[in-house]
C-alpha cells in the first residue's frame, strides 16, 4: 500500500503501546484513525494526546462479535469505509499451561486469536464487496502476533499458543486476498515499552473463577523490563513501510534475526531420511503442485498485486482437477 492519505484505519488495542504508535503514524500520513480499545479512560488519554480531528475512539471488547460489528458501523458512519485493519489488541499472562485454567485458555484465546478473527470477519468481507463493486483500490490488514509465534517456551504457554494461531491465519488470508489487491502483513514484534505486563487489570470478571492470585512482584520484576522495551513510534514506522513495501512478515526487532535462522535449522534437524512407502510418488506429484502453486502466491505477494487471480491457490475446481491428473500421472 503507498496512499495512506483519505483512508479511513481500524486499529484495535489502539490507546497504548504498540497500537498507539501505529496510530501516531497512520496519522502523520493522512489517514483518518479509529482507536478501539477495551478501556474508555485509556482512549480518552490517547485522543487528548493526539489533538487531531481525524481521530476518533470506540468502546471495544474484541472478543464480542456483536461488539464488532456495532463498532464498525459507528466507524464507518462517521469515517467512511474501513480499508485498513489493524488488529493489534492483546493479553498475556505468564504462566505455563500445566498451571492453567479453562478461564485462562477462554480468556486468552478470546482476545488474541478470537478478537483477530472478529475483526476479519467484520471488515474483511465488506473490503471484499467494495473491491468488487469497485467501490475502493486495495486496503491492507495488520494482525499482530509475536516473536512467540515462532519461539515458544514453556511459558507463556498459552500466549503462545495464541501467536502461533494468527500466524497461520495470516498467512493464509495473505494468499486468498491477493486476488482482491488487499495486503496481509503478521506483526512479530519482540520486547514492547507496553502495558501487557498488567494484562490482568482488564480480565473480565466472568472469567476471574479460577484464576491464580496475582504474582505482584513478578509484575513490578516484567514492569521493569518492559521499560526497556522498543518505543511504540519506531515499531509504528517500521509497521507503515512494511505496509509500503507488501510484506507478510514484519519483523519490527533485528535483535531476534539469528535466533530464529537457528529455530529453523533445528526444525529441520528433526527430518529423517525414510525409505519410499506405497503412495509416496503420488504423493509427491501433488505436493510439487501446491509447492509451485504457493511460491507463485509468494511471487505475486512481493510484486505488484495480479488483477486477474491468475497464481494457483487449490481453492478452485479447476485447480483440483489438474492437481488430481498430475497424481494419476505419477501412478
Amino acid at each position: 500500500m503507498k496512499d495512506f492519505a483519505g483512508r479511513t484505519a481500524f486499529v484495535t488495542g489502539g490507546a497504548n503501546g504498540v497500537g498507539i504508535g501505529i496510530v501516531r503514524n497512520l496519522l502523520e500520513r493522512g489517514a483518518k484513525v479509529a482507536i478501539a480499545d477495551i478501556r474508555q479512560d485509556a482512549i480518552d488519554r490517547a485522543l487528548q494526546s493526539l489533538d487531531n480531528r481525524e481521530v476518533m475512539g470506540v468502546q471495544l471488547d474484541v472478543a464480542s462479535r456483536d461488539g464488532f460489528k456495532a463498532a464498525a458501523d459507528a466507524v464507518e458512519a462517521q469515517f467512511g469505509p474501513v480499508s485498513i485493519l489493524v488488529n493489534n489488541a492483546g493479553v498475556n499472562l505468564f504462566q505455563p499451561i500445566e498451571e492453567s485454567s479453562y478461564d485462562d485458555w477462554d480468556w486468552l484465546l478470546g482476545v488474541n486469536l478470537h478478537g483477530v478473527i472478529n475483526g476479519v470477519q467484520t471488515f474483511v468481507p465488506r473490503m471484499v464487496e467494495r473491491v468488487k463493486a469497485g467501490q475502493q483500490v486495495g486496503g491492507h490488514v495488520v494482525n499482530t502476533a509475536s516473536m512467540a509465534a515462532f519461539l515458544a517456551g514453556g511459558s507463556p504457554g498459552i500466549y503462545n499458543t495464541t501467536k502461533y494461531a494468527v500466524r497461520g491465519l495470516s498467512e493464509s488470508l495473505r494468499y486468498s486476498l491477493l486476488q482482491y489487491g488487499i495486503g496481509v502483513s503478521v506483526l512479530c514484534p519482540g520486547l514492547v515499552k507496553s502495558y501487557i505486563y498488567a494484562s490482568d487489570d482488564i480480565r473480565p470478571d466472568g472469567l476471574k473463577a479460577q484464576m491464580k492470585a496475582v504474582d505482584t512482584a513478578a509484575v513490578e520484576r516484567l514492569a521493569g523490563v518492559h521499560e526497556f522495551g522498543m518505543e511504540p513510534d519506531v515499531i509504528g514506522a517500521r509497521v507503515i513501510k512494511a505496509m509500503e513495501a507488501n510484506r507478510l512478515y514484519i519483523f519490527s526487532h533485528p535483535d531476534h534475526k539469528d535466533e530464529l535462522r537457528e529455530v529453523f535449522d533445528y526444525i529441520l534437524d528433526h527430518y529423517q531420511d525414510y525409505p519410499k512407502d506405497p503412495g509416496f510418488d503420488q504423493r509427491v506429484a501433488f505436493e510439487k503442485f501446491r509447492r509451485d502453486a504457493f511460491a507463485d502466491a509468494r511471487a505475486a505477494g512481493r510484486a505488484d498485486f495480479p488483477d486477474d487471480g491468475a497464481f494457483l491457490n487449490l481453492n478452485t475446481p479447476d485447480d483440483l482437477t489438474r492437481a488430481e491428473a498430475l497424481i494419476r500421472g505419477a501412478a
